[in-house]
């Protein structure tokens, strides 16, 4: 189901006035993603309350970590389907999962929370698996 599009600018909002960029078709995702060299944030988002209450702000709080990936980025789950699913096709070996997040260096995951990982957890726990990841796939060696 799709939810109106106005209801959704403030969950979009969210992450992108902390610098995330959005991706909403599959050529964004793919011109992101098909030959990235270096670490990227993927924000699987959505409307659930986990979303709401724990993942975004886990990121906002991750995001201001002084290791950080090279680029953050973000797709919506049940709105923009198409760039969703092929942000997923890199997420090899994981299943879909709203919302999760993904770190990815030179476009494999090595690093993932999934929905599982995400429900019931602060987002200040959330946020220390973010910094941990950062602090060991991002670092400058």
């Amino acid at each position: 189901m799709m939810y109106p599009e106005q209801l959704l600018i403030p969950m979009r909002q969210e992450l992108t006035r902390l610098g995330v960029e959005e991706l909403k078709t599959v050529a964004e995702v793919d011109a992101k993603f098909a030959e990235h060299k270096g670490t990227a944030l993927v924000v699987v988002n959505s409307v659930c309350g986990c979303a709401a209450r724990n993942a975004r702000p886990a990121v906002a709080m991750a995001l201001q970590h002084t290791v950080k990936p090279d680029v953050a980025t973000t797709v919506f789950a049940g709105q923009d389907k198409e760039a969703t699913e092929r942000a997923r096709s890199y997420f090899t070996g994981y299943r879909p999962s709203s919302p999760s997040i993904a770190l990815l260096k030179d476009g494999d995951v090595v690093f993932m929370l999934e929905r599982y990982q995400i429900e019931g957890r602060s987002a200040q726990e959330i946020a220390a698996d973010l910094t941990q990841a950062f602090d060991q796939h991002c670092a400058s060696l």
